[in-house]
C-alpha cells in the first residue's frame, strides 16, 4: 500500500517514521516534507493547503491512505474533498475541525454539552473587550478565535497587559483574521496534560498522556510557542483521572458532535488542566499534537496503520487493545534564534549526518536542503527524542542528543519535565 503524509514538521516526520515500521506499507509520500522526511519518504512539492493538487495526486498515484498533519487543511475541508473522490483519509471533516479552527465555537459547544472548561466571554470589537477587562479579575487568558499556529493564547496579569494583548490581536492583527473575534476566559490553576485520542465517531481510545511546554523560556516564561518540548507518559495522570477524562470530556465531545450531525473520525486532542475540581478543557486540537507526537508515538508498539483504518472504517470498538513500550520518552525542541518572533533561515545545521545516540531520534521540523547541505527553514528546527526506563534518563539521553546537533543561534529549553523532576526531588 502507498501512503501520503501531508505536512512538513516534526509531527509529520514522526508519523512517517512510525509508518515506515509497518509491514503493510510499500511506499510513503510526503507533501511537502522536509530534509529529514526525504530520507524515509518521497517528498512531493505540493503545499499542505493546496487541497485540489493533493486530492489529484492521491487519486493519480493510487494512494491507499492519506494522513493530514497540520490543522489548516483540515479547517479548509481537505477530508471532505477526499471523501467526495472515495479516497481513504485519516482526519476529521471541516465541520468537526471547527473544534480547533474556532475557539468560540468550541467553547460554546462545551457549554452546550456540559463539558468542563473555564468560564468565558466572547467579543467582536476591541472596545467591548477592553471594557470587560476594566472590571475583570486577573489573571485572564485572552485567545484569538481562529488558527494561530499554537501562538494565539496570551495570559495577562493586569489591565495594561490585557489592553496590549487585545490591541495586538484585534487591531494590529498579529494573527491575521484569527483575531477578528477574541475569547476571554478565567485563568485555571493546576497541571496541564495533553490527551490525544483516536476516534471513529462512536468510540474513542486515548493514547498515553503527555505534557507539552508552550512557553519559549525556562520556568514557563516568555511568549507562547508551538511547543518547546514534551514528555510521555505523565505519571501524575492516574487511572482514575484517565477514566474521568474519558467519561466527562472525550465521550461527551464525540456524543455531542453526533447530536450536531457530525461524525468525528481522526485524532481528537484535548488540552486539559487538572484542577482541584477535576479535569477541564483548555482547548481542542483536531490532529496529532506537535511536539507531543514526537514523545508519544515512539512508545506505541501497535501498528499505526491498523489504528488509523479502524478509525476510518468505524470499527475501533473491535480493535485490539493498544500495546506500549515500557519507560518514558522526552522530546527537546531546538529552535531558531528569535522564535517565536522573527528569525533567520538558511543556516547550516551540523551533526545530523553522523548523529548516533542509542534510543535517541532526530525528528526534523524546519529543515531543507541548500547546495546539498541541511539548513534551517523554520522557527522550530528539529526535535530530539530520547527513550529510557524513566523520565530522568530519557531526558538525559535527549539532551545528549541535543549537544551533538549544532547551528548558529540554536535555542532550546533546558528544563523540559521540570515540574515532575522537582516533585520527585521533593
Amino acid at each position: 500500500m502507498k501512503v501520503l503524509v501531508i505536512g512538513s514538521g516534526g509531527r509529520e516526520h514522526t508519523i512517517a517514521w512510525k509508518l515506515k515500521k509497518s509491514k503493510k506499507i510499500d511506499k510513503i509520500y510526503c507533501a511537502p516534507g522536509n530534509a529529514g522526511i526525504s530520507k524515509i519518504a518521497k517528498c512531493v512539492n505540493i503545499k499542505a493547503d493546496n487541497i485540489k493538487s493533493l486530492v489529484d495526486f492521491a487519486q493519480r498515484n493510487k494512494i491507499g491512505l492519506t494522513i493530514v498533519g497540520p490543522e489548516a487543511p483540515l479547517a479548509s475541508g481537505i477530508v471532505d474533498e477526499f471523501y467526495k473522490r472515495k479516497l481513504k483519509i485519516f482526519g476529521p471533516t471541516k465541520d468537526a475541525a471547527q473544534l480547533e479552527s474556532s475557539k468560540v465555537f468550541s467553547k460554546e459547544f462545551m457549554r452546550k454539552y456540559h463539558i468542563p472548561t473555564a468560564p468565558f466571554t466572547t467579543f467582536k470589537t476591541y472596545a467591548e473587550a477592553v471594557g470587560f477587562c476594566k472590571t475583570a479579575q486577573f489573571p485572564l487568558v485572552i485567545k484569538a478565535d481562529g488558527l494561530a499556529a499554537g501562538k494565539g493564547v496570551i495570559i495577562v496579569k493586569s489591565f495594561d497587559e490585557a489592553t496590549k494583548a487585545l490591541e495586538d490581536i484585534m487591531l494590529n492583527k498579529i494573527f491575521g483574521d484569527a483575531g477578528d473575534k477574541v475569547l476571554i476566559e478565567s485563568f485555571m490553576v493546576g497541571q496541564e496534560v495533553s490527551i490525544m485520542a483516536i476516534a471513529d465517531g462512536k468510540t474513542i481510545i486515548p493514547l498515553l498522556p503527555s505534557q507539552d511546554h508552550k512557553q519559549a523560556y525556562e520556568g514557563d516564561k516568555g511568549p507562547n510557542t508551538g511547543g518547546m518540548g514534551a514528555y510521555c507518559p505523565t505519571d501524575f495522570v492516574t487511572k482514575e483521572i484517565m477514566t474521568a477524562i474519558h467519561d466527562h470530556v472525550l465521550m461527551p465531545t464525540i456524543n455531542g458532535l453526533t447530536q450536531e450531525g457530525i461524525s468525528y473520525r481522526g485524532v481528537l486532542y484535548a488540552g486539559l488542566m487538572l484542577t482541584e475540581t477535576g479535569p477541564k478543557v483548555l482547548e481542542y486540537n483536531c490532529r496529532f499534537g506537535d511536539p507531543e507526537t514526537q514523545a508519544v508515538l515512539p512508545l506505541l508498539k501497535t501498528d499505526l496503520v491498523d489504528l488509523m483504518f479502524a478509525s476510518i472504517n468505524q470499527n475501533l470498538a473491535s480493535a485490539p487493545k493498544l500495546s506500549w513500550k515500557q519507560g518514558s520518552a522526552a522530546c527537546i525542541i531546538m529552535a531558531s534564534k528569535g522564535y517565536p518572533g522573527k528569525y533567520a533561515k538558511g543556516i547550516q545545521i551540523n551533526g545530523l549526518q553522523d548523529f548516533k545516540e542509542d534510543n535517541c531520534f532526530v525528528f526534523h521540523a524546519g529543515t531543507s536542503f541548500k547546495e546539498n547541505k541541511i539548513v534551517t527553514s523554520g522557527g522550530r528546527v528539529v526535535g530530539i527524542t530520547g527513550i529510557d526506563s524513566n523520565l530522568k534518563d530519557a531526558l538525559n539521553r535527549a539532551y545528549r542528543g541535543v549537544s551533538k546537533v549544532r547551528f548558529n543561534g540554536a535555542t532550546f529549553r533546558k528544563d523540559i519535565g521540570f515540574r515532575v523532576l522537582q516533585k520527585q526531588k521533593g
